[in-house]
């Protein structure tokens, strides 16, 4: 599986921004994906997640209620919607695909449990 993710940009505190992840190959809908996210000198930190059919979603503390992730398995696309943005959401952002079976595992958080990455992309929010 190879992940592209769309390109970020610089916005300002307050505003949005929405990035894709398109995948290759036909099995993209038995795929639980993720996105993370890395700030310059910090670990990679887990943003949220989104299991294969979509209905069920899950997300770190600190982006809960301004950042929506979807997909569209007809089109093996993930989005990453991100509203009211602050400066400390500065990073570049992956999204990663898990060939796992069940979705709600706790290890969903820990970017091991993925298999495959996209090249990250920078998104960076001015204050």
């Amino acid at each position: 599986v190879q992940l592209v993710e769309s390109e970020g940009g610089l916005v300002q505190a307050g505003g949005s921004l929405r990035l894709s992840c398109v995948a290759s190959g036909r099995t993209f809908s038995s795929y639980v994906m993720g996105w993370f996210r890395q700030a310059p000198g910090k670990e990679r930190e887990f943003v949220g997640r989104i299991s294969q059919s979509g209905g069920s979603t899950y997300y770190t503390d600190s982006v809960k209620g301004r950042f929506t992730i979807s997909r569209d398995n007809a089109k093996n696309t993930v989005y990453l919607q991100m509203n009211s943005l602050k400066p400390e959401d500065t990073a570049v952002y992956y999204c990663a695909a898990a060939g796992r079976a069940y979705s709600g595992s706790i290890y969903s958080t820990i970017p091991t449990w993925y298999d495959y990455w996209g090249q990250g992309t920078q998104v960076s929010v001015s204050p």
